[in-house]
């Protein structure tokens, strides 16, 4: 009996120690994914499919067992990626297809965009489109020879058999197939030197922009269609070229845009913060997940949109977003997280997409209250404002002025209600199930956030702002920067992980850049410097002058490819030809300066004629087109001068300033004892000093 009884206490010790727990849960699978720290790989490590990870390992077991391999990839807050982990991939008689025939790989495309650039692309090869969840099968050498994007289970049963069956019957046909496929991925965004003259004419981004402004919708904002993405970077563009250049039709499609933005539903009214995309024309209906590189782009943009129009709608978006951003994205240590999921879990404890963001009409009433037929009239929980399933998504279509004169309020007593509502309604909401949170840190998404956070403290002057800024440099410098000069893109747990791209080189040079102009610490010039000599050594292709994703010591990857379109993000090309125009300035760097124009002559035919695709090098276009101002203050009241500077909407300007003698080229031999002089230059060429700001920002904008 006893021998029976130690045997069932060391089967029950296996079971447990071969089917991991998490939380007390008992689990029937466990992969090799629970190695992993990425919370989208985590999320399928307990799936009846051998999920591996994509690893030197993994690869040469594919090749070692001729087997076919399937890359599947996606990121956690992604709600189809969820749709076919239920369906497909939690079933056992399909995990049985895939396990049998295939090597099984997950990618997470937030910690490897390198892998999805090159998978992606061959999807679109293939389809003709994109999207994720991604679904691509390949050779065991890594040639894709099939993709997609989402599967139903009946789809993906009949596209897994069909490829295992004729990669046994034909494998010839098969790697055929490969060939053509991996060429076209290799020939695809190819640049080649442009050897003409780089000229530069303002009559160019003219015609280009009106290429463009056949899509904009100039009633709802954003560009026509039945979805809406915000597009942030590309609506900087936009302020920045419609104030440069009067143009005011476009300045007012632009506020247009943002205004319908914070006040749709793919603003977050509650909490603050904005969603993916809303699934309509109108910004209503969003799809909930929230990711952290918008936030921190539209904080930028509507910190810089303020400067411009002072409109305090823009200002009350920032600080909702920031407030959201440090409550629900950010870490003890400065780090940001990358995402909140679309979906959460909703009374019945069913997961449904954005349960945790809408409301029903009987709930509102009883947390409201006596104010609820005001809050139902603000926030249109009413016929405009349902969604489905009887659930309101809050959205305003008045501005505060003309509601409260409406209803015979003063402003002040709406925004005292406003605020108490949303209180109310925060409260209420935390006590939901909360949406699923991707907390690792990646490099890129970190600059974008930091630099947002600076954009907000030029703006809104509000010291916590900039403490927040230097918090989240510093831990990016201590915990991502390694000691050989190079980034890390990851961080999690504690762990510092995976070689960087030239996005996170890129975005946070710009970061960096962009903190030494409200702390006038040359540490963080320095180190932007460093951080883009270093992308030049190992990213930079000498012929072309452009950068590749992926540094010269990447392995494991069919093709090394080129980020050159702009997308959500600007693309890693455009930001760096920037990053070498400014540094080119700074430091007086020919070099740096011939790479930047060189790199936009490139890219200028495919800029003119897509701009939508292009509109980032179209913001480095503007650069050459029209006067681009160095500003140097120096001198013991720089720094209070410098503030005053950034009170004013000037995107056409870097700053330099030293409160003491400096040695970096911009501001040598410009301090004068007991003086503080503002110097303004264009093209080598300077006005006399001034002291005063408002003069010097006169003398900048006559050249408008």
């Amino acid at each position: 009996m006893r021998i029976r009884y130690l045997l069932l206490i060391i089967s029950c010790f296996l079971i447990s120690c071969n089917n991991k727990q998490s939380d007390g849960e008992y689990h029937k699978y466990t992969n090799d994914l629970i190695n992993e720290t990425s919370p989208y790989l985590l999320q399928h490590a307990h799936n009846p499919v051998n999920w591996k990870a994509w690893n030197q390992e993994t690869l040469d077991q594919a090749k070692a067992e001729n087997k076919l391999i399937i890359i599947s990839v996606g990121y956690s807050a992604c709600h189809w990626c969820h749709v076919m982990e239920e369906e497909s991939f939690e079933n056992e008689a399909v995990a049985k297809l895939m396990n049998d025939n295939f090597i099984s790989i997950k990618v997470d495309r937030e910690e490897r965009p390198d892998i999805d650039q090159i998978y992606m692309n061959a999807v679109q090869l293939m389809t003709g489109k994109g999207g994720w969840p991604l679904n691509c099968i390949a050779l065991p050498d890594g040639r894709p020879i099939f993709g997609g994007t989402y599967f139903t289970r009946e789809e993906w049963i009949k596209a897994l058999t069909g490829l295992s069956d004729l990669y046994k019957k034909d494998p010839k046909k098969a790697s055929e197939y490969a060939d053509k496929l991996v060429a076209g991925i290799q020939k695809s965004q190819l640049i080649t030197v442009n050897t003409d003259e780089a000229d530069f004419k303002k009559s160019d981004i003219a015609a280009a922009l009106k290429l463009w402004q056949e899509h904009f919708d100039y009633k709802e904002g954003g560009l026509l269609g039945d979805t809406k993405f915000p597009m942030p970077a590309s609506l900087h563009f936009l302020l920045r070229y419609s104030i440069q250049n009067k143009d005011k039709s476009t300045q007012k499609y632009v506020q247009t845009t943002l205004t319908k933005m914070a006040g749709g539903g793919i603003y977050d009214a509650i909490g603050g913060g904005f969603s993916r995309y809303s699934v309509d024309a109108e910004w209503h209906i969003p799809h909930f997940e929230k990711m952290l590189y918008d936030n921190a782009q539209l904080v930028s943009l509507y910190s810089d949109a303020y400067l411009a129009t002072k409109d305090e709608l823009y200002k009350k978006t920032v600080f909702e977003t920031l407030n959201f951003v440090e409550r629900e994205l950010m870490a003890a240590n400065g780090a940001f997280y990358s995402s909140l999921d679309a979906d959460s879990k909703n009374k019945a404890q069913k997961t449904e997409e954005g349960a945790y963001y809408v409301w029903k009409k009987e709930e509102l009433k009883a947390l409201l209250q006596s104010d609820y037929p005001l809050f139902q009239e603000y926030f249109n929980s009413n016929e405009k404002g349902l969604w489905e399933n009887q659930n309101y998504v809050l959205f305003k279509n008045q501005s505060d002025k003309d509601f409260a004169l409406k209803n015979k309020l003063t402003v002040a007593k709406l925004d005292s209600k406003i605020k108490n509502w949303k209180q109310i309604l925060l409260t209420a909401r935390n006590k939901r199930p909360r949406p699923h949170l991707d907390d690792k840190t990646v490099t890129s998404w970190n600059a974008l956030m930091l630099k947002g956070y600076v954009s907000a403290y030029r703006a809104f002057k509000n010291p916590h702002y900039k403490v927040i800024a230097l918090k989240n440099a510093n831990f990016i410098l201590d915990n991502q920067l390694q000691k050989d000069g190079s980034l890390n893109h990851s961080y999690k747990d504690g762990k510092s992980s995976i070689a960087g791209f030239s996005e996170d080189y890129a975005t946070l040079a710009a970061a960096f850049i962009a903190v030494y102009e409200i702390t006038l610490d040359e540490k963080w010039l320095t180190k932007a410097k460093q951080l883009t000599d270093y992308a030049m050594t190992h990213f930079c292709d000498k012929k072309t002058k452009m950068f590749y994703f992926t540094a010269d010591t990447s392995t494991n990857l069919i093709a090394r490819k080129m980020e050159i379109a702009d997308n959500v993000i600007p693309g890693s090309n455009s930001l760096m030809a920037h990053n070498l125009f400014l540094l080119g300035h700074y430091y007086s760097n020919d070099t740096y300066i011939r790479t930047a124009r060189q790199m936009l002559n490139n890219v200028k035919e495919a800029a003119l004629q897509s701009p939508t695709e292009y509109y980032n090098w179209l913001n480095v276009m503007l650069n050459y087109t029209d006067d681009y101002f160095e500003v140097a203050i120096s001198g013991k009241e720089a720094m209070d001068k410098i503030s005053q500077l950034q009170s004013y909407y000037l995107p056409n300007i870097l700053i330099a300033g030293a409160t003491k003698e400096s040695k970096l080229p911009i501001l040598e031999n410009r301090f004068v004892e007991n003086e503080t002089y503002i110097y303004v230059c264009v093209n080598k060429s300077c006005k006399m000093p001034e002291t005063d700001v408002t003069r010097a920002v006169t003398k900048i904008k006559n050249s408008l």
